[in-house]
């Protein structure tokens, strides 16, 4: 029977030899020379020592929850959808980093996600066996660096990207993405960053599909044309004593067929290369999908359109211990195409362009047993004519952060797919953040009032009664006329048991107050809907290095 002996030079693996005193002197030999030549390799490469760290977090979480805003609807052809998603949830997400440091000029990091995994999921590799490699992902793979005897820093690679934000969140792009980013410092209080990201590129396999996700047109030489989505930016971070301000503006180019291939768009489900946490620029981008028409655009004889946004972030902090942020944006999508939005029969030649602006505001102030605030935000909102495009702001990713329920505003895990979006709401909100009256253990109370911006006049081109939903988990959230309102609790505790270890309880709660009698005026008027309350208990045990 063969016995295992350990040779260091094969990296720690046990290799099976006989257990006779010639062969295992055989092996010492052989393990001898292997340690040798990796030391005179190593000596001859020149290799200087590089410092690896490691960091990391281990997820597991725990939630009881009804998310859906609707009970039950009425598709209108005798078929009735009654809500069956699962009231209860078991998850877990491991996140690993490691950084190749030559110094602190030069440095490499790789970033790996493991999950989302739901307990009991064979293709999450949560089911018996556990042996499904597909959640394994590339998060972050990037290298800094910076020019000699220079101030000039540069970062290449699939990093994250956050455009400048304060008070909730950025309301445009929050997300990892293909970039080089150059940052240039002037002086202590003024530096100069500039960005290029390629979010999309060679996704179109040369095929055009209506909205039943049939083929209509098949042009396979044409695979990879006109398909990518570019993106330049500006920001020039100000710091002062208790001021500071980063204006910044982005230029963007979008392809002809960029939107093309990705994510499940005009009835198909196939060539899809991100899902709804990685954001959906046919949601964020065009007019919103429970119009009538919007999944057939048209072709467009342009090459290009462009994208633009800009903002002007700013906060106050010279009255400690008051805190002032104020978010400025702007953003606008040239038109692509059009459709046709049925209302009351009649058909209207309908624009894919869409522009609009938002403002968000926080006010807080510190006491010794927390800081209580008061925050808001104000978008615009469509104007009741499709005819001349969407009147909300276009985004990439928006990742709002007020509230923890509608938002991203605790751990941004296990239920993290709803509206992270301002566009075409606006809000008020009132919070005590960060209270702690036991040593270890703080919490965070949220009660905010969302209501809508959007015409009335909107619904009559809708497909059906229950179009204002159509966003509701794809990153983009209900959509919200100027009679609808949505009442939003959150209770955020968590508990620090060692340094690394924290124990984290969510409550929510969103109240449905979307108006009935404004929604029977969709266009298919045999649809109904049952609204209902949404709610949701979170657990999440989080372990971080």
């Amino acid at each position: 029977m063969p016995v295992q002996k350990f040779c260091p030079a094969w990296g720690g693996a046990f290799s099976p030899v006989s257990g006779t005193e010639e062969e295992e002197g055989k092996m010492k030999k052989l393990c001898t020379l292997l340690l040798a030549a990796g030391l005179v390799f190593g000596a001859a490469t020149g290799a200087s020592a590089i410092d690896f760290q490691a960091k990391g977090q281990w997820l597991m979480g725990f939630t009881g929850s009804d998310t859906a805003l609707i009970y039950k609807k009425n598709k209108g052809n005798g078929n009735k959808v009654t809500n069956t998603n699962d009231k209860f949830q078991a998850a877990q997400r491991v996140r690993l980093q490691l950084d190749a440091v030559a110094s602190e000029s030069l440095s490499g990091t790789v970033y790996f996600e493991i999950g989302t995994t739901n307990w009991g999921k064979a293709s999450q590799g949560g089911a018996l066996g556990a042996d499904s490699s597909s959640i394994i992902k590339l998060k972050r793979a990037y290298i800094d660096w910076m020019v000699p005897e220079t101030d000039l820093k540069f970062r290449m690679g699939i990093q994250g990207v956050t455009l400048p934000n304060v008070a909730g969140g950025s309301a445009i792009m929050d997300t990892d993405a293909a970039a080089i980013t150059a940052n240039y410092k002037f002086t202590d209080n003024v530096s100069l960053t500039a960005l290029w990201a390629r979010p999309l590129n060679d996704n179109f396999n040369g095929k055009k599909y209506n909205a039943d996700g049939d083929v209509i047109s098949d042009r396979s030489n044409r695979a990879n044309y006109l398909d990518n989505l570019d993106l330049f930016a500006l920001m020039v971070p100000v710091t002062l004593d208790g001021f500071s301000i980063t204006p910044w503006a982005m230029l963007g180019m979008k392809g002809a067929n960029s939107m093309e291939g990705i994510d499940e768009w005009q009835g198909r489900s196939d060539d899809e290369t991100f899902g709804t946490s990685d954001g959906n620029l046919h949601y964020s981008l065009y007019p919103y999908p429970g119009l009538t028409g919007r999944d057939n655009i048209g072709g467009t004889s342009k090459g290009y359109g462009t994208l633009f946004w800009a903002g002007l972030p700013f906060s106050i902090t010279a009255f400690d211990p008051l805190n002032i942020e104020v978010d400025l944006n702007y953003g606008y999508s040239e038109a692509m195409g059009r459709y046709w939005a049925s209302k009351n029969g009649v058909a209207k030649r309908s624009s894919t362009e869409r522009q609009g602006w938002l403002a968000k505001a926080l006010v807080e102030y510190k006491m010794d047993w927390g800081v209580p605030g008061i925050f808001g935000w104000y978008g615009s909102g469509d104007d009741g004519n499709p005819k001349n495009g969407s009147e909300r702001m276009p985004s990439i990713v928006p990742m709002g952060t007020f509230t923890s329920f509608m938002g991203d505003g605790n751990m941004g895990w296990v239920w993290n797919d709803y509206c992270l979006d301002y566009a075409g709401t606006w809000g008020v909100g009132l919070q005590i953040r960060d209270m702690s009256f036991v040593e270890d253990l703080s919490h965070t109370f949220r009660v905010a009032y969302w209501g809508g911006t959007n015409s009335t006049g909107m619904v009559k081109y809708m497909t059906d009664s229950y179009a204002w939903n159509d966003g509701w988990g794809s990153m983009t959230g209900p959509y919200l006329t100027t009679n609808d309102g949505l009442l939003e609790f959150n209770l955020v505790n968590n508990y620090k048991m060692y340094e690394n270890f924290d124990i984290n309880l969510e409550l929510g709660y969103v109240a449905n107050f979307v108006d009935n009698d404004t929604w029977k005026k969709a266009g298919a008027r045999n649809t109904s809907f049952q609204k209902q309350d949404a709610w949701k208990a979170q657990l999440v045990f989080a372990y971080s290095f």
